[in-house]
């Protein structure tokens, strides 16, 4: 059975798809979920994450623009994109314990992403949080 951190780890791939222009990935989430052994609780778990980021995207992305200090958003890796936009959704939309949101977020950073996305994605999301 999958656990809630393999289910983020799949969400944040279709993210990922998505934003690469992959549009018609939104038809295939299930099947995707499926193939990765995502089932039951944890498939619809991903899938309303999946869902609920894509569909307050604007308002996520406004958000993590405003603490992107020293950053270009569209400079971002499209996997640092995808885990911040994952991460916020969870903070700002969801009733996650914030430190297991933000644990979780850092946790996918250290093993998809660059050496210092991990340290941006803690301050991102930590800024979010003290917002809501």
């Amino acid at each position: 059975m999958a656990t809630r951190s393999q289910a983020r780890e799949a969400v944040i791939a279709l993210l990922y798809a998505y934003d690469s222009g992959n549009k018609d990935i939104t038809k295939l989430v299930r099947e995707i979920l499926e193939d990765k052994k995502i089932r039951h609780k944890q498939q619809e778990f991903a899938i309303n994450l999946f869902e609920g980021v894509l569909t307050n995207l604007n308002n996520i992305d406004h958000e993590i623009k405003k603490y992107l200090k020293d950053w270009d958003f569209n400079k971002l890796g499209g996997l640092e994109r995808a885990i911040l936009r994952l991460g916020s959704y969870e903070l700002l939309f969801t009733t996650t314990d914030r430190p297991v949101v933000i644990n979780e977020a850092i946790e996918l950073a250290k093993n998809y992403t660059e050496e210092m996305a991990p340290k941006l994605i803690n301050g991102i999301l930590d800024s979010i949080r003290s917002i809501k």
